[in-house]
């Protein structure tokens, strides 16, 4: 098999703990498996210690902290021989902007140099905005104040400190930061020594007013900000990779690297954040081999689908799991579930809330981006009132439910792209008092070439759809999600956890994948889903059984208001623990400090009783003090025990009907790291823990030696090797159609290609099955690749679900 040639994907988290070498070790334990490519994190030098690789200081070095090039390229080698291709995690958006910060080349040059630096192009900076100077609010008191404590200090760059070394800096804590040539100050015979020894004197003050960076107090970030970040991380500071020479610079070793070899594919990272994600594609795909599979980190939302014109493989999957998991909801329980989420005084709606989180992320995350879009829509549109613009783009940065239009300026926009702007503009034209203000804001946004200012327009365009991702990512994902807790098992990226059950809406995902992204990934657990697959199934399956959901629900009630604590968030714990607390295996249990770390994160983001800037002590100490009850023997334990137990049938049902739908759904499945076995990780960084490769292998190596299936892990990884194995062996079939069978309301069913057959309980009974029925098979005899049964004709559910609640048929 050609490495180009992909049908399942495997990702490994890469950090100083797990290297290039640790994953060497890994490679014949995947290929057996059945996956035909590793994906890896990012692997660019990042700052050191980081745990994820998407904060990037040099692109044009493998992190020495992962075993440098060398350790790539080893470890490809041995991926390589043993069949399997190789997939890199690319990080375009943005790079790391930390202390100290001589270890950012670019950066170090854009602060020293300014607006005339040779990299000041590299960053998306308002110039305008600080008087040509780069805004740092990084200081952890007002400047005034930080200058008369004597915490900012004049000093020389020490030998080991790179490009800082033996220059003139200035230090702020960890802090190091250029001090401008020519602006030290004059000394004997006109030189500018480092101060350290030639100038001790020099007034620290004096100098920073030449510097072409303005310090500021962290809390002043939405006046002194004036770059372009991900999201709402200071750290992280906006890349142009617009500019064909910042594009061949930040991607030179990568594709010097895809061209020798060693890397056969990619992932984009958030390519919303670009300012053309078409042309950014096109480029990749151009400079790549012909035929190398890109996919993109593309959030969409709804029936939103990706762009037809984009030159990738698909998407990285976030868009079948949220449809998945709508096809596996409880339809006979919804009301129970409705009626047990109002009854905790939590919001009813779904959109009410979304649309208070999104005013909150524009008004207060996103200030600094809001802010330089009215300094365009002011250029753009003149003889409008600030005010009255900011307050149009505030309801247009609200009303976009998409995390991007893709209207591009100079070219006529998608009817699809076109529409749903125009309906944000309608919606936000409704509840504005100045309707006429954001139509007019609209149409500079769908036609900014007829302005009074075309430029500005064009930035102003461009601009406002860079900020719509972030508006719904820190609205929704980042904030509603911590917040709406009526089944959160449905609360992931992508998702609508108010969406109607049932499978209407995967079969026709599943029916358009095939038609135009046959090779977009699928998924259930990634770096950043917010609970893992199996966390999910096992609140799934207790959703099932109205009386164990409410019998939790009603009890963790009454303890909230013992504890002072507000009914959703007490809501969100027990569901927390009926998910995450693995009874059966002690390996996989929720211990005091995972749940107690989560919760704190879950509370802050959701930013309405405390938040990681202004924390209520007294609050989270109570919601702490109801989950170690959670935990501790007593009747809350035991109402979450008896749920789970008497659901344990389902909890089966449903972590593997998933499963194999995820690795049979059109597309290329990709599994996270340690997901083959059952694994109860919360979101980052519990789902970064250790992976026991070694229990893997030998349980893999048990089971394909005969033995049978000791527990919920084993099954799941019998599932799991035996599906990647027979899309290895039928490539064809899995890259031919999909057919939906007649199969009941209960059970799922489909074909791949002609001889692929999927059969899985979609909502079983306490037993974990269902009342059986007839199910009609195509013409010829089928084996079960899961069980070795032999079926054929008409037959019985409960023959073909006799051992297990899902079936893998192949035809002789």
């Amino acid at each position: 098999m050609s490495p180009s040639d992909v049908t399942a994907t495997y990702r490994l988290q890469l950090h100083a703990g797990f290297t290039f070498e640790h994953a060497r070790q890994v490679v014949a334990y995947l290929a057996g498996l059945g996956v035909s490519h590793v994906y890896l994190s990012p692997v660019l030098t990042a700052v050191p210690g980081s745990q994820h690789g998407y904060d990037v200081l040099d692109h044009g070095s493998i992190d020495p902290e992962l075993g440098g090039r060398e350790g790539l390229e080893a470890l490809a080698a041995d991926c390589h021989e043993a069949g399997l291709g190789v997939i890199v995690d690319v990080v375009p958006n943005h790079m790391a902007l930390t202390a100290p910060e001589w270890a950012n080349a670019q950066v170090w040059a854009l602060l020293r140099g300014g607006r005339q630096s040779t990299t000041a192009h590299w960053f998306d900076i308002d110039w305008d905005a600080l008087g040509s100077r780069v805004g740092l609010p990084i200081l952890g008191a007002p400047l005034e104040q930080v200058l008369a404590e004597g915490q900012l200090t004049l000093d020389t760059g020490r030998p080991d400190e790179g490009l800082a070394a033996g220059q003139p800096v200035i230090r702020y804590y960890e802090h190091v930061l250029p001090v401008a040539e020519g602006t030290a100050g004059p000394v004997a015979g006109g030189t500018t020594p480092p101060y350290a020894e030639a100038h001790p004197g020099a007034d620290v003050a004096e100098v920073l007013e030449r510097q072409h960076y303005l310090l500021a107090h962290w809390q002043d970030a939405e006046a002194a900000l004036n770059y372009r970040r991900f999201f709402e991380v200071d750290s992280l500071i906006a890349v142009r990779v617009e500019e064909p020479d910042v594009f061949e610079d930040t991607h030179r070793l990568l594709l010097d690297l895809h061209h020798a070899g060693v890397i056969d594919g990619f992932r984009i990272d958030h390519p919303d954040g670009l300012a053309d994600p078409e042309d950014y594609l096109r480029r990749l795909t151009r400079q790549c081999r012909p035929g190398t599979p890109i996919w993109v980190e593309k959030i969409l939302e709804d029936s939103e689908r990706l762009p037809r014109n984009w030159e990738c493989a698909g998407t990285t999957g976030y868009d079948g799991q949220a449809v998945l998991a709508q096809a596996l909801v409880p339809e006979a329980t919804i009301e129970t579930i409705d009626t047990t989420w109002a009854a905790t005084g939590g919001e009813p709606s779904l959109d009410v809330v979304v649309d208070a989180t999104k005013r909150g992320a524009v008004d207060t995350l996103l200030t600094p981006e809001t802010a330089r879009l009215g300094r365009r829509a002011q250029q753009a549109l003149p003889d409008e009132e600030p005010d009255a613009l900011a307050a149009a783009l505030r309801e247009l940065l609200v009303a976009v439910d998409v995390y991007r239009a893709y209207v591009q300026p100079g070219q006529e926009p998608a009817p699809e792209a076109q529409a749903r702007l125009r309906g944000a503009i309608e919606r936000a034209a409704g509840a504005s008092d100045r309707p006429e203000v954001v139509q007019r804001v609209g149409e500079v946004l769908l036609h900014p070439d007829g302005t009074a200012d075309p430029a500005a327009a064009r930035d102003l365009a461009v601009r406002f759809q860079q900020v719509t991702g972030p508006v719904m990512a820190k609205g929704i994902e980042d904030t509603a999600f911590y917040r709406w807790h009526r089944l959160v098992a449905l609360n992931e990226v992508g998702a609508d956890p108010a969406a109607q059950p049932g499978t209407k809406d995967l079969i026709a995902w599943a029916q358009h994948q095939v038609e135009h992204w046959p090779l977009s990934m699928t998924t259930l657990s990634t770096h950043d889903t917010k609970r893992s697959e199996d966390v999910r199934a096992r609140i799934l399956a207790v959703a099932a059984d109205a009386d164990a959901w409410r019998a939790c629900s009603e009890a963790f009630g009454r303890a909230a208001a013992e504890h002072g604590v507000d009914g959703p968030t007490a809501h969100l714990l027990w569901q927390t623990v009926v998910g995450a607390d693995g009874d059966q295996q002690a390996s996989l249990g929720l211990d005091e400090e995972r749940l107690t770390s989560y919760l704190v994160k879950a509370m802050r983001e959701s930013k309405e009783h405390t938040h990681w800037t202004a924390v209520d002590e007294a609050y989270e100490e109570r919601v702490l003090s109801l989950a170690r009850e959670t935990l501790a023997d007593g009747p809350l334990r035991e109402v979450i025990a008896r749920a789970v137990t008497d659901n344990t049938r389902r909890v089966r049902a449903v972590t593997l009907a998933q499963k194999l739908l995820q690795l049979t759904l059109p597309g290329v499945p990709d599994t996270y790291q340690g997901a083959e076995l059952v694994d109860l990780s919360l979101v980052d960084p519990d789902n970064r823990r250790t992976v026991d490769f070694a229990e893997r292998t030998q349980r893999l190596a048990r089971l394909d030696g005969g033995g049978a299936p000791q527990d919920l892990s084993d099954e799941k990884l019998l599932v799991t090797a035996a599906t990647l194995r027979l899309r290895t062996e039928r490539p064809g079939s899995f890259a031919a159609g999909f057919r939906p069978l007649d199969t009941g309301a209960n059970v799922l069913g489909y074909l791949r290609g002609d001889d692929v057959l999927v059969l899985a309980v979609r909502q079983p009974d306490a037993e974990g099955t269902v009342a059986a029925t007839d199910v009609e098979l195509p013409a010829g005899a089928w084996v079960d690749r899961l069980t070795g049964a032999r079926h054929q004709g008409t037959v019985d559910t409960g023959s073909i679900f006799a051992e297990l609640p899902i079936a893998l048929l192949a035809r002789e």
